[in-house]
């Protein structure tokens, strides 16, 4: 299909003096297969059930059915906003660029200036922690600082996604997801203006978590990243009680196929898998106040209206199978279900390179370059998947991933500006997006 899946990690670029990041997420994966057999795996799981500390409990298989089909058919959702509903002020409209973390203040203040110009009210950014840390490093405070301050300029809201970078880095043992979940909250700590921290990414792809399979097929990338999550949110919370911590993060589809060429959960599995071994381990607090979610298209061509009712996929248009699958996992427990908050922190429409930016960017002959579209379509694209998150209750944002283009067609191409910094044709027409969207006249919900 198109991008290969590229791990990635904050590096500071001492001779730039910048943060680099590619963040490159699951544009494509894979079309799944119904697994031998998929649930939680029975190893030992950390999750803090009554308290900060961390008991030891075992969580169980889940049901074999992890890819069934999800029924939404009792799911009860709030009635959808009207025209002139709060929602055309409040609902966030954000980017995804670590292009924006800059060591020097001056041009990250710079950067953040273009993506609020834009129409961006909100930005991720991302901080890579390494095994042995316990507190993120000056380099990284210094560049989260200079965003942080550069966004309060703009009056605009931070989010920090906290994360490992490849799989072969996942924080395997109790004492590495310690030391992450001690990263986080030192992170919070340390730049009180960031009020919402993302913990992990797409841990459902082997590209960012592994394992993801154990012994029988059994899940223990949802087990591994429950303890995670929750270690986090036992941190955070008592460093700052009111930071907000978003769980998941979750690529839009996976295999499902233990033995598969890639080994990768479904969202649809892995949330199954996370509501079964978070009901196992006897947890007695929640684990996150948002759920976070990457709702990319199978390819930029396919519009975001395009729904899967019957497979295990999920993008913006299959906001009630994402709903019920919350409620199925988490109903009933001290983790809020139907009502809980969704952000979309990852969606992006690549875009094709006119000739005469080419040589703005680098492996021009990578084979991933083909999924593209004109700068039309992006424009209506990123307009229609706004008004599918307006019309979607309990929906709090979407992130477009990027304001600038990565320069390596190997990255993603769908910011609204070239890699050299001049805006592209669809620009406007996602500004005119944004203003309709706070005018109340962008859509008219059903």
């Amino acid at each position: 299909m198109k991008k290969a899946l590229f791990a990635a990690a904050v590096a500071v670029a001492a001779a730039a003096g910048v943060v680099v990041a590619i963040v490159v997420s699951s544009g494509n994966e894979e079309k799944p297969a119904a697994p031998a057999s998929t649930g939680a795996s029975s190893t030992q799981a950390t999750t803090g059930a009554n308290s900060g500390s961390a008991p030891t409990t075992t969580a169980t298989t889940t049901t074999p059915n992890a890819t069934d089909p999800v029924d939404t058919s009792a799911l009860r959702l709030p009635p959808p906003p009207g025209r002139n509903s709060a929602r055309r002020r409040t609902l966030v409209v954000g980017v995804v660029d670590d292009a924006l973390a800059q060591q020097t203040w001056s041009f990250a203040q710079a950067q953040v200036d273009i993506s609020h110009d834009a129409g961006f009210d909100a930005a991720i950014v991302s901080a890579t922690w390494k095994r042995g840390q316990r507190r993120p490093p000056r380099s990284l405070v210094h560049a989260l600082g200079n965003v942080a301050a550069a966004a309060k300029k703009d009056d605009m809201r931070l989010f920090v996604v906290v994360w490992h970078g490849p799989a072969r880095e996942t924080p395997r043992t109790p004492s590495e997801r310690a030391d992450f979940a001690e990263f986080c909250a030192a992170l919070v700590k340390t730049l009180p203006t960031v009020r919402d921290v993302i913990v992990g990414n797409e841990p459902n792809l082997n590209t960012f978590w592994a394992p993801q399979f154990g012994a029988g097929g059994r899940d223990l990338a949802a087990v591994g990243y429950l303890d995670l999550l929750a270690r986090s949110y036992d941190a955070i919370k008592a460093a700052d009680p009111g930071v907000r911590v978003l769980g998941g993060a979750l690529a839009p589809r996976g295999a499902d196929r233990p033995g598969g060429l890639r080994p990768t959960h479904s969202p649809t599995a892995f949330i199954r898998d996370l509501g079964s071994a978070y009901r196992a381990s006897g947890r007695k607090r929640p684990l996150m106040d948002a759920f976070a979610f990457h709702p990319y298209m199978q390819a930029s061509r396919v519009p975001p209206t395009a729904s899967h009712p019957t497979n295990t996929s999920i993008t913006v248009a299959d906001y009630p199978k994402l709903v019920a699958l919350l409620v199925e996992a988490f109903k009933g427990t001290a983790q809020p279900s139907a009502r809980l908050p969704i952000y979309y922190t990852e969606f992006g429409v690549q875009t094709n390179v006119p000739r005469t930016k080419l040589r703005s960017y680098s492996d021009p002959g990578f084979v991933g370059r083909s999924d593209s579209v004109g700068f039309g379509l992006q424009a209506e694209y990123y307009r229609s998947a706004l008004a599918l998150a307006y019309c979607q209750p309990t929906v709090r944002g979407i992130f477009i991933f990027h304001t600038f283009d990565e320069a390596d067609f190997a990255g993603w191409q769908s910011g609204l500006y070239f890699a050299d910094g001049t805006p592209k044709p669809s620009l406007p027409a996602f500004k005119r997006a944004v203003a309709d969207l706070r005018k109340g006249e962008l859509t008219t919900c059903r």
